[in-house]
């Protein structure tokens, strides 16, 4: 590996590459958790160093639950990424929040089911804090890359991830509706608990293509209304990256590089080898 990536991009529905990235290679790596949804491409954009995944695999084969999350994070970790944005499709729980509109949330509810959803297992147990489960720096950063396009955005929301892969019931988006939640999608969790177990930075552009089902006055959500608004809304996102990857500040000036300097309960003599080996990558500096 030539080049160590400064950003870190997972394309969504819809978004199977980034086009404008210069010097590309692919990289298809192997990680103690299998391998990620795709080969990773490493390119230049803004004259910075990116790499981007494909979440749901190219041509999008992989179901919201079998993505293999902890593969995908890991292996971006592995090349040296320390910030990530997940780009997601998303439905809206809200009047305000249209289809066309981009969300930066700051809240995230975990609804899904049957997904691994931690590193930290077989030997080795880690409590990570995740009060605030989004980097606000790296959002913020985000939100003003996206604001620069134009587009009209929203910052803050909280984004409740179901299992899918089918849509909501009415009666559910209206209960969604009921706890507070502004946006619906199946892909943030455990997407950002494991970016920040493994100290990444970590943030989301949700981009808004229906009112999920409860909005009586409009359509039901369907896939090709998705796709239709995510395709409209490419344009927006690539600028947003090449805006991102130009001005990332790399100073980091969060806590999210030392999210596990208390979170392993486990005792050092406890850990056994093969843990320790497992997660050298996410652990060695703490393991000294």
């Amino acid at each position: 590996m030539e080049i160590k990536p400064i950003l870190g991009v997972i394309g969504g529905s819809g978004l199977y590459e980034i086009p404008g990235l210069k010097d590309v290679q692919q990289i298809e790596p192997e990680t103690p958790f299998g391998k990620p949804s795709a080969p990773i491409t490493v390119g230049l954009f803004a004259n910075r160093p990116v790499a981007f995944l494909a979440r749901h695999g190219i041509g999008h084969f992989i179901a919201p639950s079998e993505v293999n999350y902890r593969a995908n994070i890991y292996a971006l970790k592995a090349l040296g990424v320390e910030q990530v944005i997940g780009i997601s499709a998303c439905g809206s729980l809200r009047e305000d929040f249209i289809p066309g509109d981009i969300v930066i949330p700051d809240q995230l509810f975990d609804f899904t089911g049957q997904r691994k959803r931690t590193f930290f297992e077989d030997g080795l147990v880690a409590h990570v804090s995740v009060a605030e489960p989004y980097c606000s720096a790296l959002s913020f950063q985000l939100f003003q890359a996206v604001k620069a396009t134009g587009a009209r955005i929203h910052r803050g929301g909280a984004y409740i991830t179901i299992q899918g892969p089918r849509f909501s019931t009415r009666a559910e988006s209206n209960v969604y509706r009921g706890w507070g939640m502004d946006i619906i999608g199946m892909t943030n969790a455990p997407e950002a608990f494991l970016a920040r177990e493994a100290e990444l930075c970590y943030a989301v552009m949700a981009h808004v293509t229906d009112y999920d089902v409860w909005h009586v006055s409009e359509q039901p959500v369907t896939v090709e209304m998705v796709v239709r608004i995510l395709q409209q809304n490419t344009a927006i996102a690539n600028q947003a990256v090449r805006h991102l990857a130009r001005d990332l500040n790399l100073s980091r000036p969060c806590t999210c590089g030392r999210s596990l300097a208390d979170a392993i309960i486990t005792r050092p003599e406890a850990i056994s080898a093969e843990a320790k080996e497992r997660l050298a990558l996410l652990i060695g500096k703490y393991m000294k």
